[in-house]
């Protein structure tokens, strides 16, 4: 069979982020594309089209994800699953997500120019939704592979505008009365490369980050509920002032995450305090709590320890804690990321073993096949901003890896 594939002269790696970059860019330079908004669906069919203009095989699944497919010629033969997210945060980065899918896109395609036909069926996928940024939910891609969502998880689901997912699925183009599951049972392994969303690769000088764990993730809404009195007329002695014990449960948690471990990392993000009013003690705070390591125990020891302390230094105050996120811990493939490390070797790429902080769909993936995840630096560590930026040489230093990847475990 002839071989017509060809690389067009904007399918390199720069090129295509600032394409992709253009769906959804914002006003300051950002990037906003939310599941199943006008600017989602139309990137989405973008990398349709560029998929098709390939040659790949394209089909949309009843979650929304994408998939551009490069048939194996092995009869009944697993399929290497390789990509990311295609969604972002509110006014996000041009890199997070959007990379992972460009970088297959290439890898899958410049090995088809050299070498034609995989054994192994090789399917570029572009998820529809990891950030949970429009609804309260995350991964609605990678879950509905794996099994774990379906209609009966967002049935009842708002956006902050009101409207509701199922409907929002619908003017999307997909019908949630013709939904199908989309678990999948024929993938042998899967593999996303991402950029780090951290500072560690940056500063000690390495291109290449091999993810040994994707740390577990709790979350937790905490309400101080004390009395609102007079600001004026209320003795110090006498006050149940929500802001002041709050003060000393976050004060008590952030201290106590230094001392406990090196990477574990505990965040109070949001703050409501009422009344709100600055001539009345507070009667009610409710905070935000986040908690991250990749070891279970840690995780475990830690929450027993602040919530114990919680209840001594709350003292006539009542706190309670409801926890609304429990996201386990999960080890990546050692064979994999072995096969990595050789590679990086092999190329003279520098590379580190290390721990994701932030969560990704290869922590979903790694609970049904064999998954690796590979970072690359992003400058000064931010991420979800504007300035989010990976030089275009650690970018394409990616690429190589993940062609090279995917040959091993396709070709």
């Amino acid at each position: 069979m002839a071989i017509q594939m060809r690389e067009h002269k904007k399918d390199s790696v720069s090129e295509m982020i600032e394409w992709l970059a253009r769906f959804g860019r914002t006003a300051n330079g950002g990037v906003t594309r939310l599941l199943f908004s006008k600017e989602w669906r139309e990137a989405q069919d973008a990398l349709k089209d560029k998929m098709e203009s390939l040659q790949l095989q394209t089909y949309f699944d009843s979650a929304g994800n994408l998939f551009g497919k490069l048939l194996g010629t092995e009869p009944g033969g697993k399929t290497i699953l390789t990509g990311s997210h295609i969604d972002t945060v509110l006014d996000g980065g041009k890199y997070d997500g959007a990379y992972g899918i460009i970088a297959s896109l290439l890898a899958t395609t410049r090995l088809f120019q050299k070498y034609g036909f995989p054994k192994k069926t090789i399917e570029v996928i572009s998820l529809s939704e990891e950030e949970g940024s429009r609804f309260p939910l995350t991964f609605w891609g990678s879950r509905n592979i794996s099994g774990a969502y379906n209609l009966e998880n967002v049935k009842d689901l708002e956006d902050d505008d009101g409207i509701p997912f199922l409907e929002a699925m619908k003017e999307s183009g997909f019908e949630p009365k013709e939904y199908q599951p989309s678990i999948r049972t024929d993938i042998e392994r899967f593999v996303e490369i991402h950029i780090e969303q951290g500072m560690i690769l940056e500063k000690n000088q390495n291109t290449i980050g091999v993810v040994s764990h994707i740390v577990g993730q709790r979350r937790y809404t905490i309400n101080v509920v004390g009395e609102s009195n007079h600001a004026g007329t209320t003795p110090m002695l006498y006050r149940k002032d929500a802001v002041s014990t709050t003060s000393k449960l976050i004060t008590y948690l952030t201290e106590k995450a230094k001392e406990f471990d090196p990477q574990l990392v505990a965040t109070v993000g949001k703050l409501n305090v009422m009344p709100n009013v600055s001539n009345v003690v507070a009667g009610e705070v409710e905070f935000s709590l986040d908690i991250r390591h990749h070891q279970e125990d840690v995780l475990n020891r830690y929450c027993e320890d602040i919530f114990t302390e919680f209840e001594r230094l709350s003292t006539d105050l009542e706190v309670r804690i409801s926890q609304w996120m429990d996201v386990k811990p999960i080890a990546m493939d050692e064979e994999m990321n072995q096969m990595i490390r050789q590679i990086a070797t092999e190329k003279d790429i520098s590379y580190q073993d290390m721990v994701s902080g932030a969560g990704h769909d290869a922590q979903v993936f790694a609970s049904i096949c064999p998954t690796t995840l590979i970072f690359v630096p992003s400058q000064n560590g931010i991420s979800h901003s504007p300035k989010e930026f990976t030089r275009i040489e650690d970018l394409e230093t990616g690429v190589k890896l993940l062609t090279e990847a995917l040959y091993k475990l396709a070709y």
